[in-house]
């Protein structure tokens, strides 16, 4: 956005970190002549094999997620991912249940597929499985890190979730946005392994971790549903752009990928303990820091109900880009405070945009 000059606004991964050069190299050699099979030969709608068992591997490393490559379906991130599932599994009409507050772009692209949205409120322990609408036909959550909040999902909420959705013969989409990024606590054990019923279609994207331009992301999905799934992505896309696939592939089974979040997750560490802390230094004593150890921003609540709109819109103005947390409410009654990126500020551009 123009006018920004320190850049707050969350999501962003810091793109300086990115290692180029090892990309290049892998890109280069790929877009040699004999770099890549024939496209006609190699477009699997669920995307190239040797990715699909790189990612496997790389998620039951990372994220303790259950999955063979024969589960994964490449997608360009967790917008196409909820696309397909609204395409295999869900009519025009049904209820669908997501986080208050919450993501915005999945409630638009529900909503422009004719679902019904449901918010349903959040509290310490996340998503409030009590609250749920019986007649939903699909509940969507960010369990691990909850958007914009930013506290996990305990595990006796996600035994009620899945109790829940196994009584009442619903699909959970779970969305692990940012999972490689935690700073402290007890690892987070995703409702997808947990599940015993292939009921939790798991989404994640690799956009945190590299590069946003680069737009590949994955859904795992149960036995049952490799077959639709595989269909609607040919039928929606046919396939990711190739080259970056086996791209991402060898950038995975060379290890750069996990020396590369090793290496991130260092830095983006001192930047999240250094948010917290000016946050918790602003004068007028106006904000409650939301507990969280993860990801790529921290959200802090005003106490007196502030106008958050005004204040982010004030803080434009002098340069500071960053989103207030009403922006995120759904049906309930919108909270007021900030949400601080870090993804896109160095340590001295923290210091310099929160003074």
């Amino acid at each position: 956005m123009p006018g920004i000059r320190w850049d707050f606004r969350a999501g962003l991964p810091d793109v300086r970190l990115f290692p180029y050069e090892a990309w290049r190299r892998i890109m280069s050699g790929l877009l040699r002549p004999s770099g890549l099979a024939d496209p006609a030969s190699a477009a699997d709608p669920a995307g190239l094999p040797a990715l699909r068992e790189a990612v496997a591997r790389h998620v039951g490393l990372s994220r303790s997620v259950r999955a063979s490559g024969a589960d994964i379906v490449v997608t360009s991130g967790v917008q196409q991912a909820l696309d397909l599932i609204v395409r295999v599994l869900l009519e025009p009409g049904d209820v669908v249940a997501v986080e208050d507050p919450g993501y915005p772009p999945v409630r638009m692209l529900l909503a422009a597929a004719g679902m019904r949205v449901r918010g349903v409120p959040v509290d310490a322990e996340g998503l409030r499985v009590d609250a749920l609408p019986g007649e939903a036909r699909a509940v969507y959550v960010t369990p691990s890190h909850q958007f914009p909040l930013g506290m996990p999902m305990s595990l006796p909420r996600r035994r009620a979730l899945l109790d829940w959705a196994r009584r009442r013969d619903v699909v959970i989409v779970e969305d692990d946005y940012d999972t490689e990024y935690r700073y402290g606590g007890r690892p987070v054990e995703p409702l997808q392994s947990l599940d015993e019923d292939g009921r939790v279609l798991y989404t994640g994207t690799f956009s945190k971790i590299m590069r946003p331009v680069l737009r590949l992301g994955f859904l795992v999905a149960p036995p049952s549903l490799h077959h639709a799934f595989r269909m609607a992505r040919y039928v929606s896309s046919w396939h990711a752009e190739l080259p970056a696939q086996a791209a991402l592939a060898r950038f995975i089974d060379e290890g750069l990928l996990a020396r590369h979040i090793r290496r991130s997750r260092r830095e983006y560490r001192a930047r999240h303990e250094r948010v917290a802390e000016r946050v918790a230094g602003l004068p007028g004593d106006r904000l409650d820091l939301v507990p969280s150890e993860a990801g790529l921003h921290l959200s802090a609540v005003f106490r007196d109900g502030a106008d958050d709109a005004a204040v982010t819109a004030r803080a434009l103005g002098a340069g500071v880009g960053l989103f207030a947390l009403s922006e995120f409410a759904v049906t309930g009654p919108p909270g007021a405070g900030l949400v601080f990126g870090y993804g896109a500020v160095t340590p001295p551009e923290i210091d310099e945009g929160m003074r």
